[in-house]
This record gives structure tokens, sequence and C-alpha cells, in this order.
């Protein structure tokens, strides 16, 4: 089996690699980035793909879109830090068929790529009553109002990049991400730009 890993802290791929050391049917291979992670999942045609949602430029979700695209069949793991519930639901709704905590025990990261590997879903068991029991606090998420692709590009503003360089981030047109910046600032009800960026740096999205 191979697997991809992405992510762009070297302890956790360490860590991942570890994991599945004992195995010599299954071979790791690593990116840090989504460029690189876009470059080696073309390259290597994993069998499964575990993607950091937080990675450096653009952020797992995109390159989740873009392997989806070359291969609407791709098996990915989302694999992060984040346990927002609308998160969880973001993920599986972009086509994830696994989701893993980077706070659960290792072993079902293990369980989730067996599971994903072999054709099923698998979200751990704390995030899935999580998401559950949380159809409320789902629906409150500011999250949960948003596309994958409007994620992305609150994510970019956040971190500060003007409209242009996050045009030019998505391979998009300068028009689209002002009139979805439009969009952001209605759903989450900011009075200007800043006021949006300020927003997405409480929503932890920068």
């Amino acid at each position: 089996m191979k697997i991809l890993i992405v992510d762009d802290h070297p302890v956790v791929v360490s860590g991942c690699r570890s994991l599945f050391a004992s195995d010599p049917s299954i071979k790791i291979d690593d990116a840090s980035d989504e460029k690189s992670g876009h470059r080696a999942w073309l390259s290597k045609r994993p069998d499964v793909t575990i993607i950091d949602i937080n990675l450096p430029e653009l952020s797992g979700f995109e390159l989740m879109r873009r392997i989806r695209k070359d291969d609407p069949a791709a098996k990915i793991i989302m694999f992060s830090m984040n346990d927002d519930p609308a998160f969880v639901v973001r993920a599986v709704e972009a086509g994830a068929q696994g989701y893993v905590s980077k706070g659960d025990d290792p072993r079902l990261l293990v369980k989730a790529v067996r599971k994903v590997a072999a054709g099923e879903n698998f979200i751990t068991p704390h995030l899935a009553e999580t998401v559950t029991f949380s159809a409320a606090a789902i629906r409150a998420s500011p999250a949960s109002q948003m596309t994958p692709r409007e994620l992305e590009i609150l994510r970019l503003l956040a971190r500060g990049d003007k409209i242009v360089e996050v045009a030019e981030a998505l391979g998009i047109s300068y028009k689209t991400v002002a009139n979805t910046t439009s969009l952001l600032k209605q759903k989450l009800g900011a009075k200007n730009h800043s006021d949006l960026i300020r927003i997405a740096v409480e929503m932890g999205m920068d």
C-alpha cells in the first residue's frame, strides 16, 4: 500500500512513519505543502493520502479539491488539530473519506488508513459523536455557512494576502475573489474589509 502524507510538521510526518514502520507492505511518501503534495500525488498515485488541513500556503481543503479534480475516486483522510464539528462536516462534504484529529490516539490513524484503503469511511469516534450531537453548534458556526472555496479565500485574506494575491494563488479571477469577499462580509456580518479579517482571525483561519 502506498501512503502519501502531506503535513508541514516533520515531527508529525516522523510519527506517522513510525506508526506504519512494522508493516513492510506499506510505503510512505511525504510532502510539506499543497504544491509539493499535488506533485507527489500525481507522480506516486498513492492508495491513501493523509492531508493536514492547515498547510502553510494553500490549505488541505484546496489540495483535496485539486486531487479530486484529477481523480474523483481518490482516497483521502483529513488530519487536523481542528476539532470544530463544522470543519469535519465540510471535509466530508468536500469528499474526504476519513477525518482524524491530531489529538486522537495515533492508532486511530492506522485504523482510518486501513478502513479507507478498503473503501470504507472513518471518522474518529469522539468526532463522530461531536458531529452527531452538535447540529445546533454546526449550524451556528460561521464555517457551516461557507463553501470550501470561500473558506480558502477567507483563510488567505486572514493571512494578510491582498485580493490580487489570493486570485493568483487560486488561479481564479480578481473579480471572482472580490465578489466572494463581498459575499463573505454579508455572511459573517463584517462592516468592512478589516472587520472581515478580524472575524477570520478570531475563527482561527490565519
